[in-house]
């Protein structure tokens, strides 16, 4: 919009402006971008809980391609739902991930949770140096430091396929067993690959298949599956 100053001058109305005369807060921001991704997202066989995941995910970056390469294993919601009310320890493969779940989100499941609860080892000083000594990526080592979180917790991968890769070799020699894997590496190398063996391993999994990944997707299934353990317990009372 275009309006004149004192002096006579036109000068451009900056658009904050409309916002500043009819307020619009957050949760309607969000309730605003939830209804315009149920109206413009293509058909698609996501049942109501697979959805609620998927659409987050679609809201996080707005690509909507993301839900045609989405994979569930057929237990996972419900492992990662049980997994979360119990208060399982949470692997993170990056610090982003660590900053970026809500502890708040955590404890509506489980009064529990503390940002502690979530591990990252990936710049731990033992790690660094195994690293440095073998001259492969900290990631490996630092999930191989989380085995016993890893066992029974909820894992969460959007950064490093070397961990997921070091994490499915726990899983095939040493018997580990998470709740839930979200398989979300991004990047060229290794990727694909991780991401292919973990859905091959029999264990619970949210994957994204292909290139396509990132800590932010990680950390909205986990805000996701939040909301479903509180739907479920809302439910269960």
């Amino acid at each position: 919009m275009i309006q004149e100053n004192t002096t006579g001058a036109r000068k451009k109305r900056a658009l904050i402006h409309a916002l500043y005369e009819s307020p619009i807060g957050p949760e309607e921001i969000e309730a605003m971008s939830f209804a315009a991704i149920d109206r413009e997202a293509p058909s698609h066989n996501f049942p109501p809980d697979e959805w609620l995941i998927a659409r987050r995910m679609i809201h996080t970056t707005a690509n909507f391609t993301l839900a045609g390469a989405l994979r569930f294993s057929k237990d996972a919601i419900c492992s990662a739902v049980k997994a979360l009310r119990a208060g399982a320890a949470i692997y993170s493969d990056s610090n982003m991930i660590k900053s970026g779940v809500s502890v708040a989100r955590l404890q509506s499941v489980n009064a529990n949770y503390t940002k502690e609860k979530i591990v990252c080892h990936v710049a731990d000083a033992d790690v660094a140096a195994e690293s440095k000594n073998t001259g492969l990526p900290r990631s490996l080592f630092a999930a191989r430091k989380a085995k016993d979180i890893l066992n029974g917790g909820v894992a969460l991968f959007g950064n490093a396929p070397v961990a997921l890769m070091e994490l499915n070799r726990l899983i095939l020699e040493e018997g580990v067993r998470p709740a839930l894997v979200v398989a979300m590496p991004v990047g060229f190398v290794h990727v694909v690959e991780s991401k292919e063996e973990l859905m091959s391993l029999g264990v619970p999994y949210i994957a994204l298949e292909g290139r396509l990944g990132g800590s932010p997707l990680a950390v909205s299934v986990i805000h996701s599956l939040c909301a479903l353990a509180v739907a479920d317990k809302e439910v269960a009372n």
